[in-house]
């Protein structure tokens, strides 16, 4: 999603538009999640999601607005203590869905999706297919996204033992 296919795909943007349009929403550009911003978080676990679903005949158009919903909240643990970032593991769900349930009208399944997505940490599973899609698809996504900031910076690091080792063996 690199060249930003899913801003491309007509039929998600007009799913998703009044969400990718709101004020609110748009302020999780600016809170770090798994090295990269929280919005672009949630429109890849949006757009993936909502790819799959449809591909498997499920209910499509609530899993892409429940997946770009999925983590809409606004605490940054980014500075926090290890017991702060665990609440908000379990808790952000029920952060997100109330923050959601204030912007926009939400079918049940869509609920549902969005309070369920972190299971088994949670302790809440989800009652819909589609809620499994968006929980399976996060884990994709911010596992690739983790692995690819720690690949940044091993990178970086290797550059910078390179550029010592030759300036030294000069």
């Amino acid at each position: 999603m690199d060249n930003h296919t899913e801003f491309s795909d007509r039929q998600y943007m007009y799913i998703v538009k009044d969400i990718l349009s709101n004020e609110e929403f748009n302020k999780l550009s600016n809170i770090i999640h798994h090295g990269l911003d929280r919005k672009s978080h949630s429109v890849r676990v949006s757009y993936y999601s909502y790819k799959i679903s449809k591909l498997l005949g499920f209910d499509y158009v609530s899993t892409a607005r429940a997946g770009l919903l999925h983590d809409f909240f606004f605490e940054n643990n980014k500075e926090s203590r290890l017991d702060t970032k665990i609440k908000t593991l379990v808790s952000h769900p029920k952060y997100a869905l109330e923050n959601a349930c204030k912007e926009f009208d939400l079918n049940e399944i869509e609920k549902d999706i969005i309070v369920s997505h972190m299971f088994p940490v949670s302790l809440k599973p989800s009652k819909y297919v589609e809620g499994w899609v968006v929980n399976f698809v996060d884990d994709v996504v911010a596992l690739s996204e983790v692995c690819y900031k720690t690949r940044n910076k091993l990178a970086y690091a290797m550059n910078f033992m390179l550029i010592l080792l030759f300036t030294y063996f000069k």
